[in-house]
């Protein structure tokens, strides 16, 4: 490797560690601070950068918070594919599992509701979400396949079952007058009615079309 390629690689590292630098700096505030009232001005104190400096790395806030989620998601994938290696994963399990992570983590939850709700976000952004997003409910095609679903309409359940779990945590997890236990027990039952309907509800593997 010659001089130029050595010192470009290092340029690059750099980058990468400062990216990461104002990420972690971000995930920090998400767990003080409202989503919405963090600015660009709050993540450069965290990290100890200046102001400007962000916008060598993020073209704007929606593009840093993005890429924020986009890695966290990258975690949870990986998180959930050791599990997915346990053949006998249900959907019960899946279901529990993933209330429990975004009850238990505050920035994974206000980024993944902010890009959810959020109608104008740039399409380079949208399409990366949509990529990681989709990898996710790939892993969920597994889990209702195992428990039977046609593999024609795995996708459609997969994007019904996922709406579903994920409107119960947005509704409940920060529910007023509850204890947090409370909250969480009362996610848990709602998410495993949620599995039992789509077990019993979908057309399964090899079953005869109705009117056949």
């Amino acid at each position: 490797m010659n001089d130029k390629s050595t010192f470009m690689r290092m340029r690059e590292d750099e980058r990468e560690i400062r990216k990461t630098l104002i990420i972690n700096a971000a995930m920090i505030l998400f767990e003080r601070m409202p989503f919405h009232d963090i600015g660009m001005r709050d993540i450069a104190a965290e990290a100890g950068v200046s102001a400007a400096s962000i916008y060598r790395y993020f073209p704007g806030r929606d593009d840093l918070f993005a890429e924020a989620l986009i890695r966290d998601i990258i975690i949870v994938e990986q998180r959930f594919e050791k599990r997915m290696e346990d053949q006998s994963a249900s959907i019960e399990e899946f279901a529990v599992e993933v209330s429990d992570y975004l009850i238990d983590n505050e920035p994974t939850y206000q980024m993944m509701s902010y890009f959810m709700t959020k109608n104008d976000i740039e399409p380079q952004i949208a399409s990366r979400f949509n990529t990681v997003s989709r990898y996710f409910l790939d892993l969920l095609d597994q889990v209702l396949m195992r428990a039977g679903a046609s593999k024609d309409k795995v996708q459609i359940y997969s994007q019904a079952f996922f709406s579903s779990l994920t409107g119960i945590i947005m509704v409940f997890r920060n529910y007023p007058g509850r204890s947090r236990e409370e909250k969480r027990r009362m996610i848990h039952k709602l998410a495993l009615l949620i599995a039992a309907v789509f077990r019993n509800g979908m057309d399964h593997q090899g079953s005869s079309s109705a009117g056949s």
